[in-house]
């Protein structure tokens, strides 16, 4: 049986969208709800859930992939996170990571998840067969970050941590589950994302 799609976008619409849900915004979510259903790694709902709510977080609510600093273009980014830098905004960041190399090529953040530095892009591209260091905007393609995203929580990729260490038979962790990202990074807004997801999904 497949994800009920009316239900689902009917119960998002009002927890997490104010009632209002962009083209955008569906397709996003459709390309999750698809990749989760072909895929079969798991039926574990919560798996999806979090995966959602992790986009849903590292988009801003767009449900897009989106760069860096949400800037229009790499230049655009580029720019801001110089001057963030400059101002000493990004204490946690020892070197401008985003800075062209000499292939002209900038590592910044991409994606439906957050994706830096060019050793990042180079193990994504491994797992999952996608050339993202030739092409590192690719990224930023609907098809490529949604694979980024499930090759990524399922396997580990981003920080070692893994869906199937916070969720299980025994466990629900949606607060620490964060660390498969970003440490405990928002993790109390995310988990809570996740739970109205899973109650969308009829988890």
């Amino acid at each position: 049986m497949g994800i009920d799609r009316k239900r689902f976008f009917d119960g998002v619409r009002g927890t997490l969208y104010g009632g209002r849900l962009g083209r955008g915004q569906v397709r996003g979510m459709a390309a999750l709800l698809d990749r989760f259903e072909r895929g079969r790694e798991t039926d574990d709902q919560r798996f999806l859930a979090y995966m959602l709510a992790t986009a849903h977080h590292e988009t801003g609510g767009r449900m897009r992939p989106v760069r860096e600093t949400f800037a229009a273009s790499d230049a655009a980014a580029i720019a801001r996170l110089d001057k963030a830098f400059a101002e000493g905004r990004l204490p946690q960041v020892s070197a401008p990571y985003w800075r062209r190399d000499e292939d002209g090529r900038s590592w910044l953040g991409r994606g439906l998840v957050q994706i830096t530095h060019r050793r990042n892009y180079e193990r994504l591209s491994a797992l999952t067969g996608i050339d993202l260091v030739e092409r590192p905007e690719r990224a930023m393609d609907m098809a490529v970050s949604v694979e980024i995203l499930f090759v990524g929580m399922l396997q580990g990729a981003f920080t070692g941590r893994r869906l199937a260490d916070h969720f299980s038979a025994g466990q629900a962790d949606w607060v620490g589950a964060r660390r498969i990202v970003n440490g405990l990074d928002r993790a109390e807004r995310i988990a809570g994302y996740g739970r109205a997801f899973l109650a969308a999904l009829g988890g």
